[in-house]
């Protein structure tokens, strides 16, 4: 199955690169570039991707805006791609705003170019881009300057089993269904259905938004391990 990449950011040459990069994939097809927010939600919303590679910082829209507007579609618009940000920064006050809006993660502009496709492959496939220490240093240190949350997160863990909100707290952390399943002893395909349940009894679109939700609710503490 080939996935459907656009790449919206305001630099032609970026643009141009990882155009070249991921088109040489025989898994991937880069159906259109856009040098803005807003033109990258309009080419969105005409070619339909799989995955919008998202600069942060962009003139006219930025990225955190034209997330926004693609992960929350208007009436009557259906289509919601899965959202990876581009920063040049590894601490970025938009990306955790775009977390918390649905985004699926994001990745270093200057990231080896295996990173760049392993990234757009592991989104595709409906997972968060996570892993890395300097993503859970980032959503640790807003979540510490940013509590605000929406619904009262501490109430809705409440609806959680006792399994589910362990899964939970180790996803925080940075753990990967693999590692979970070494943790608790679990089957990974387990670890899977508790994640799955605990993605939709909390109403969350992905591994990204439980991160944020765990840190807003108090569940793990920034800069736990």
């Amino acid at each position: 199955m080939t996935t459907r990449v656009i790449i919206v950011d305001d630099q032609a040459m970026v643009r141009a690169g990882f155009a070249a990069l991921l088109a040489a994939q025989s898994d991937i097809d880069v159906v259109g570039e856009a040098p803005d927010g807003a033109q990258g939600v309009e080419l969105s919303r005409r070619t339909h991707p799989d995955v919008v590679l998202m600069d942060v910082r962009m003139p006219e829209m930025d990225g955190l805006e034209a997330a926004r507007r693609l992960l929350a579609p208007p009436p009557g618009v259906t289509h919601r791609p899965r959202v990876l940000m581009l920063t040049t920064f590894d601490v970025d006050d938009y990306v955790y705003e775009a977390l918390r809006a649905g985004a699926s993660g994001f990745l270093l502009k200057d990231a080896p170019p295996a990173d760049l496709i392993s990234a757009v492959r592991v989104v595709a496939a409906g997972d968060a881009l996570l892993a890395p220490s300097v993503t859970r240093r980032l959503i640790a240190d807003f979540a510490k300057q940013r509590p605000a949350a929406r619904g009262n997160p501490a109430l809705r863990l409440k609806g959680l089993t006792e399994r589910e909100t362990e899964v939970l707290t180790l996803v925080a952390r940075g753990q990967s269904n693999s590692e979970i399943a070494r943790t608790l002893v679990l089957a990974e395909q387990t670890v899977k259905t508790h994640v799955s349940r605990v993605l939709t009894k909390l109403d969350l679109r992905d591994r990204a938004q439980a991160v944020v939700f765990a840190y807003e609710s108090g569940l793990v503490a920034p800069g736990e391990q």
